[in-house]
């Protein structure tokens, strides 16, 4: 098998066929779920970033795991209900846990240290928008527009255009939700932890960028590869 990844490619392409490249992605800030329909030219220019380089790593990415099953489960060749019910599953109740198990932990650390750090003050009020959102975004998701993709899919939607413009209002969200992350990212210097960092705000960064990186996944998986069958 040949590497085949050139200055051309799109990035939501490179993740679609191989889909831990999303974390060379991911390290570089590069935006492989909502912003994902660049070529990689125009990723490096946007990042700063050296295309050679960018290359390279994603090509041991691929020399990797060639020979190896792709690690996400559903993918392009899946149908929609498949997609549907992998997300919900995977990253719906996934995402829903971390959000309320973590919740505590984010308070905790903006109390404590807010006043010598106060960057956590604004990551307390970032995560909490976040949380809200993205809890109404998921439940509208399973409550109105996911079943409205699996009617589009049998050809029973009564209303296409309808379930069309609530699919682009959901990439919207989408879009939002993303900024929300690139702002903790920001406020925090990536996650950059001080030298006085307690056990908790450690966790709490980890936890925060796991959350980004799930968020991502989730996001691609519905913007790149399951809304544009009906877009």
């Amino acid at each position: 098998m040949t590497f085949t990844i050139t200055a051309n490619s799109l990035v939501k392409d490179i993740v679609n066929e191989l889909p831990k490249t999303s974390d060379v992605f991911k390290k570089n800030r590069i935006d492989f779920c909502c912003g994902g329909n660049i070529s990689l030219t125009e990723a490096v220019a946007q990042n700063n970033l050296n295309l050679d380089t960018l290359l390279d790593e994603l090509k041991v990415i691929f020399e990797k795991y060639e020979n190896t099953e792709k690690d996400v489960e559903v993918w392009t060749n899946s149908d929609s209900a498949t997609i549907v019910d992998h997300v919900i599953s995977n990253y719906h109740r996934v995402s829903e846990e971390e959000l309320t198990t973590l919740s505590p932990y984010v308070t905790k650390v903006s109390r404590v240290h807010g006043d010598n750090h106060p960057e956590l003050l604004k990551v307390y009020e970032l995560f909490y928008e976040f949380k809200k959102e993205l809890m109404e975004h998921m439940e509208k998701e399973e409550a109105v527009v996911f079943p409205l993709i699996k009617q589009l899919a049998d050809g029973t939607v009564e209303n296409r255009e309808e379930a069309i413009a609530m699919i682009v209002e959901l990439e919207k969200e989408h879009d939002h939700a993303g900024e929300i992350l690139r702002e903790i990212r920001a406020v925090t210097s990536d996650y950059t932890l001080p030298l006085d960092a307690c056990g908790t705000y450690r966790l709490v960064y980890a936890r925060l960028e796991a959350l980004e990186g799930l968020t991502f996944m989730h996001v691609h998986l519905e913007n790149n590869i399951l809304f544009p069958r009906y877009l």
